[in-house]
């Protein structure tokens, strides 16, 4: 393959070291078949996930990479069919648990947050799968998330904006119950109503609602429920996510999981995550996440 110039989105030797595994391992499990179509499986998967992490870091559209990638079409046919077959996810659930494990924590979590997240939609989004946030006045979908103290995310469910935080919310603990049984206690905000407090009784989880001081002004960090709130100023990096993109709410999913993948590589590798706000050098303001 011919070497091309890199990419700030672009996997470096050291984070495509901890994913690559996991795509060895996908495509061993299909006898060396790309995508399981019966043709030889001669496609860089490195060069796949550049593409699909330039994808969800620029908010570029899929016909629109550059031409040094390979073809648009192929690129989107892997990521549906590592989003159909849970690769983002698997990606995300082994970075979170080598992070824990690094902080000294044990590798699956004793408690969670959860919170959502309200975000208009382009032109591209079936109208049957949004909604209209009344609280917030947004009309789209909404982002619903559940992460670890550590603000790792754990999982997250893309649904219309209308749907109610609880509702959301009941999913989303049902399957964190399931996948992460040591979870016992759970912070949310003022939106959960009363009946998911129950339902999360009934999973054997603490549930506690954390709200502002009254009288306070300006932004103050809410104790525990902080971890999500900046755990959303993560995912704002990759310009995909500034609003939702994607026709189906499960890509909107993958591209959650993606740019979780994507920081907590880097954090494991102790790179750092380029901002797009106030440019200070040519080379842009350097975060770490």
């Amino acid at each position: 393959m011919t070497e091309r110039r890199a990419y700030p989105s672009d996997l470096s030797d050291a984070r495509w070291e901890l994913i690559e595994p996991v795509l060895s391992a996908w495509r061993y499990e299909r006898h060396g078949r790309a995508l399981g179509f019966g043709r030889p499986a001669e496609i860089d998967l490195r060069e796949i996930m550049n593409a699909i992490l330039h994808v969800d870091r620029t908010g570029v559209q899929w016909r629109y990479l550059p031409h040094d990638f390979p073809n648009w079409n192929t690129v989107y046919g892997y990521f549906a069919k590592w989003q159909s077959q849970g690769i983002f996810t698997q990606l995300n659930g082994l970075l979170r648990k080598l992070i824990r494990e690094r902080e000294g924590r044990n590798a699956e979590p004793s408690a969670c947050v959860i919170d959502a997240q309200s975000v208009k939609t382009s032109t591209s989004v079936p109208a049957t799968s949004q909604g209209t946030d009344n609280a917030k006045k947004i009309v789209g979908r909404k982002r619903s998330i559940v992460t670890d103290t550590l603000g790792l995310l754990l999982a997250v469910l893309v649904t219309a904006a209308s749907v109610q935080d609880s509702v959301a919310g009941t999913h989303l603990l049902d399957r964190v119950a399931a996948e992460h049984p040591t979870i016992r206690k759970t912070w949310v905000d003022g939106g959960y109503r009363k009946h998911f407090v129950e339902h999360a009784a009934t999973l054997g989880i603490d549930m506690e609602i954390t709200a502002r001081t009254p009288g306070t002004r300006g932004f103050t960090p809410i104790p525990k429920r902080w971890a999500v709130e900046r755990t959303y100023g993560w995912l704002m990096l990759h310009r995909r996510l500034a609003r939702d993109y994607e026709t189906l709410p499960a890509h909107s999913e993958a591209m959650v999981h993606l740019a979780m993948t994507d920081l907590r590589a880097r954090r494991l590798t102790g790179e750092s995550t380029v901002s797009w706000r106030e440019p200070t050098s040519s080379d842009q303001l350097r975060v770490t996440g």
